[in-house]
């Protein structure tokens, strides 16, 4: 009987054993279904969430360019119900708008023809400047309600909104003018805001005659009409690079009081020699007076000693090889300094020459930030958005995209352009009601027939203690900078003061 008993016990515990053994496997057995239905219920949770991050950038970042793209079919249907809105100037003039006769058909006009033929764009084969950028603006319409809905009922057209940019007219015209026949560009900007206050590129073309104009100027190899010059241009910067040089120079050593140089009007190295131009002899310089007399012996010294990964590093850092916060089209500026190129590579690439190049706009970009305290503004083309009553629709608001160095290094290359319209190169706009400050610049580079030209260049900005305009000029093939860009840059100084 007690043998009997000892089983049963024994046989019980065996029992709970397996029942807990069992208990144990069906919980693991839970766990990872469990588990299962998580990393399921996870991954679409991440695929939800992803989606609406996808759909926000899309609705926040892109909703203008993908609505303003001519690929969008959606644009067609826009056309059916909207007459196109207009393009005003900063004062309310018209740059573009929409001609409509009493059968119904819509001619785009641009008043001002060649003038502003670039930075506006054109609407016929393919948008093109202001007429891509603002599309979706335009193709909208915040007429007053009730009209609108009359005429979707009677199938008439409502007025699209209008586009009110930061071009000035005056300004537009004068440097137009100015530029004449050169070929080139000229960048006015207020380097506190960012705002473009004029953009024109030559050769230029009539935006009214695009369409009936359109194999002529596409297959236009030679002039390269259709191209904006101020944005997309790629030009050798020549002695305007010596900005870059003196910034590098300064980050390096941290004063510029410490610089002496001697001299004799060219300097050899490796069998190349750089002279200064016209071969002058500027004797002793410190760097102050090397800076205003445009010295190249002195500049080419001092990339020889800072050396070609120093200097890069500052034009990368001033958004050369980098993408630049321009709305419109543009080609990147370039530089590659690479130690392999050699002794006279480097000579030439520290005063602008060798293979960098450069667009005007983005060397507007660089003054202004000096001019602004090392601060660079965004640029921006467009002011704000009205309906066809007036009413603001949207507006811009200035913002700072990057800071491009220090406040005292912006102060110090201040004070060398200052100097440089004071006892050097840029003396011809001294004298005015106005102080101004700049650098001019040489570019030499190799014509179609082989012989060596020189393109002018000119940036600089007035009221140095607080700058008000920022203006770069070049000019294809003229020239000396103080001898054509330069005259350019004062005429639109003056046109901004004198009226």
């Amino acid at each position: 009987m007690r043998n009997l008993n000892g089983k049963k016990k024994k046989y019980e515990k065996q029992l709970r054993k397996e029942e807990a053994l069992q208990k144990k496997k069906q919980k693991k057995a839970k766990r990872r279904k469990n588990r299962e239905y998580t990393i399921v219920s996870y991954f679409f949770v991440l695929i939800f969430v992803s989606l609406i991050g996808y759909m926000a950038y899309f609705n926040i970042w892109e909703r203008d360019a993908i609505t303003s793209s001519p690929y969008n079919s959606r644009q067609n249907q826009a056309e059916d119900r909207i007459v196109r809105g207009s393009i005003l100037s900063s004062n309310g003039q018209a740059l573009a708008y929409t001609q409509v006769d009493d059968q119904g058909n819509e001619t785009r006009i641009y008043p001002y023809g060649n003038m502003f033929a670039h930075v506006v764009g054109y609407e016929a084969n393919g948008r093109n400047g202001l007429e891509s950028l603002a599309n979706s603006s335009l193709m909208s319409t915040h007429h007053e309600y009730v009209d609108r809905l009359k005429n979707e009922i009677l199938e008439l057209k409502n007025p699209g909104d209008n586009v009110v940019t930061t071009l000035n007219t005056r300004l537009q015209e004068v440097a137009y003018n100015a530029l004449g026949g050169y070929n080139g560009a000229v960048v006015v900007m207020d380097p506190k805001t960012g705002a473009v206050l004029a953009s024109v590129s030559k050769p230029d073309f009539d935006p009214n005659t695009v369409e009936a104009n359109w194999d002529s100027l596409v297959n236009d190899s030679t002039n390269s009409s259709l191209l904006n010059r101020a944005t997309q241009g790629a030009y050798p910067p020549g002695s305007i690079f010596k900005i870059v040089t003196a910034l590098t120079y300064l980050r390096e050593h941290g004063t510029l009081d410490d610089f002496s140089y001697n001299c004799t009007g060219s300097i050899t190295q490796e069998g190349h020699t750089i002279p200064c131009i016209y071969g002058e002899v500027h004797g002793q310089v410190d760097f102050t007076t090397a800076f205003a007399e445009s010295c190249n012996t002195a500049f080419v010294q001092m990339g020889l000693d800072l050396g070609a990964d120093a200097i890069q590093e500052t034009a990368e850092d001033l958004l050369f090889n980098q993408e630049l916060p321009i709305s419109l089209d543009y080609r990147k500026s370039t530089i590659d300094l690479k130690e392999s190129e050699g002794i006279p590579f480097l000579m030439q690439s520290s005063i602008g020459q060798g293979t960098t190049l450069v667009s005007p706009m983005h060397m507007a970009m660089i003054v202004s930030a000096i001019a602004n305290g090392g601060e660079l503004m965004e640029p921006y083309y467009i002011d704000h958005v009205e309906n066809d009553a007036g009413d603001v629709v949207k507006t811009t608001s200035p913002s700072t995209y990057k800071e491009l160095m220090s406040e005292s290094e912006a102060e110090t290359l201040k004070n060398l352009m200052a100097e440089v319209v004071n006892s050097g190169t840029g003396t011809q706009l001294s004298g005015e009601s106005y102080s101004a400050a700049g650098k001019t610049g040489s570019a030499e580079y190799e014509g179609s027939d082989g012989s060596i030209q020189t393109h002018s260049w000119f940036v600089g900005f007035s009221n140095v203690e607080d700058p008000d305009l920022v203006v770069a000029v070049i000019a294809e093939g003229a020239g000396t900078g103080s001898k054509v860009a330069l005259p350019i840059a004062h005429e639109i100084f003056n046109a901004y003061y004198y009226g």
